[in-house]
């Protein structure tokens, strides 16, 4: 009898022993992925400080590095652009989703404008440049198509932000845009705030005033691969968009004023397919955008009180991004005016649809569309909106 209670407190005891130990193991592997994430992103990256520490119109501009658990973000201030962003995959390997340049010089000359880049005064496309206000018409410049893209010529991607660093996980930019700058009305103050969260997200937030009636659709353009800049193409990747419309445009990529149903066409991602699935079908839309390059109408489905806007997946990854966003719309862009004309930070190309992108955002032209979701911003008031890009793993 005694030894069978010496057998069962003798068990008793190894267990005691064992559970801290396990406990230990966990909070130790935890501590190395997290070290992992903050130690590595910056070695791996080869971004140098120096190669970012210039000025452009007479302002400072340079590197700022945000961390977080699973996270770290480089950005820079010209055009309050993302640099690199890295996650952790599926195999605890640290990729970075986001393409971009390695140096000032390369973003300054280059090409491709929007790489990363904070998007203002109005994102997307206003039809011919103008629109009128109160019965007073505007002009902004055109330079795509015959359209204004992105706030003309020189857009917020161009401009110098103050930028402050109030912790290690959040960067706040500033920019007063002055009255008419690129025709607009109104000076424009803008505040956007960039952190990473705990729970594994990149979280912007957008804020604006004005001293006139204007119009403002600010967003984000960062180019995605979930496999990693470089890696190749991303018609693999997997896309669910929570949207059961888009507007359709004409050939000039200028919305129809129509809202047309996805199901039955090619635009159907109300399940999960892959990006590439029906990207080549003939069809008048994807020839207009040479794929995909639409505004997707968000249908309101709900995720922590916002639009849960998308899912993507990336095919060898494993990594999972779920955009969450309180603005109205979402615009999928396929790459496909990518044509290998700009180095990336990897040493590889800007190849043709090897990155993609999905920008929150009001609808295209909706200064010209009075039936769209209004872009009007009055003296009294402030634009706010958030948009939420997580990150995880599949299994």
């Amino acid at each position: 009898m005694i030894r069978k209670k010496y057998k069962y407190w003798l068990l008793a005891m190894m267990i005691i022993l064992i559970l801290p130990s396990c406990k230990e193991n966990k909070r130790n592997k935890e501590q190395l992925k997290s070290q992992k994430t903050t130690m590595s992103a910056y070695t791996l990256s080869g971004l140098m400080d120096k190669n970012f520490n210039s000025s452009v119109d007479g302002k400072p501009i340079k590197l700022y590095w945000l961390k977080n658990n699973n996270i770290e973000m480089a950005m820079t201030n010209y055009g309050g652009r993302i640099v690199g962003l890295y996650i952790l995959d599926k195999n605890d390997q640290l990729t970075d989703v986001s393409i971009g340049r390695n140096n000032i010089k390369d973003y300054v000359e280059s090409e491709e404008a929007y790489f990363g880049a904070t998007i203002g005064r109005v994102g997307n496309r206003i039809a011919k440049g103008k629109f009128t206000l109160d019965g007073h018409a505007y002009s902004i410049p055109t330079n795509n198509n015959g359209n204004t893209l992105h706030g003309g010529f020189k857009g917020f991607q161009d401009v110098v932000w103050e930028a402050h660093q109030p912790n290690h996980y959040t960067l706040v930019l500033r920019f007063d845009s002055p009255d008419m700058e690129e025709g607009f009305p109104g000076n424009l103050n803008t505040i956007v705030t960039y952190s990473l969260t705990g729970d594994n997200a990149l979280k912007i937030e957008y804020k604006a005033s004005t001293d006139k009636a204007t119009v403002v659709n600010l967003t984000n353009h960062t180019y995605f691969n979930l496999n990693g800049e470089g890696s190749g193409t991303i018609l693999n990747h997997t896309l669910q968009l929570y949207a059961d419309k888009f507007t359709p445009v004409d050939e000039g990529l200028i919305p129809t004023g129509d809202l047309m149903a996805v199901y039955g066409t090619p635009f159907d991602f109300t399940t999960p397919n892959t990006i590439g699935e029906r990207i080549g079908y003939d069809d008048e839309q994807l020839k207009f955008g040479g794929g995909y390059d639409h505004n997707f109408v968000l249908k309101g489905k709900s995720r922590n009180g916002m639009n849960h806007a998308a899912t993507v997946v990336g095919d060898k990854s494993g990594i999972v991004m779920d955009v969450l966003t309180q603005e109205p719309g979402l615009q999928f862009y396929s790459g496909n005016f990518m044509a290998s004309e700009n180095k990336l930070k990897s040493g590889t190309k800007d190849d043709y649809r090897t990155a993609f992108c999905l920008e929150t955002q009001h609808f295209p032209d909706s200064p010209n569309k009075e039936h769209f979701p209004s872009t009007r911003l009055d003296p009294g008031e402030t634009y706010r909106t958030i948009s939420i890009y997580k990150f995880s793993t599949t299994e």
